[in-house]
């Protein structure tokens, strides 16, 4: 027996009847409308990176680098969530493109900074330009008051299912249930 009154059980999105008896449509759905969304995005953005080392983990280093300055290695690693295997040969192919440089951390020889270059900077700015105009085309049906609230509200999701689900690095992970290493 259900302590939900039928009237309300019965309820699709926004109080309208449901299209068919099982319940709600699909399109009411947000795990529905959460993966149609991104899916058509990760499609777009990766057309709009298409050509740049790493895809969507290279953009991230270039926009990360540039926008708070050059960082450690392994910070970065650790910032964007990536292995620092997999993070030491992202590095090399932007490095081979001429996209980012490595340099000693005066504070700390051993340790490389990331940077990118005068390359890496003008790449950025031809990135972003795409991926403005893919952010245009998906949220072209919203107005621009729509759009900012989206985001916004978007944003606040993000931030609260982060807290609560953190990105972890893959490697701390991995040796954190490693039953060798306790």
């Amino acid at each position: 027996m259900s302590s939900t009154p039928p009237e309300v059980a019965t309820r699709g999105a926004r109080g309208v009847e449901p299209a068919v008896a099982s319940g709600a449509p699909v399109e009411a759905d947000l795990g529905w409308a959460l993966g149609v969304v991104f899916r058509r995005y990760a499609k777009a953005s990766a057309a709009a990176l298409e050509g740049l080392p790493g895809g969507p983990r290279g953009y991230q280093v270039l926009a990360t680098t540039s926008a708070e300055g050059p960082k450690r290695q392994l910070d970065l690693a650790a910032q964007l969530g990536v292995d620092r295997t997999v993070m030491t040969y992202l590095l090399d192919d932007l490095e081979k493109a001429g996209l980012v440089q490595r340099r000693p951390d005066p504070a700390d020889r051993r340790a490389r900074l990331i940077a990118p270059t005068d390359e890496g900077h003008e790449a950025l700015c031809d990135l972003e330009r795409r991926l403005r105009a893919t952010e245009d085309e998906m949220l072209g049906i919203l107005d621009e008051s729509e759009r900012s609230s989206f985001r916004m509200l978007l944003q606040r999701l993000a931030m609260k299912a982060n807290a609560v689900d953190p990105l972890h690095n893959a490697c701390t992970l991995a040796e954190a249930d490693d039953p060798a290493a306790t």
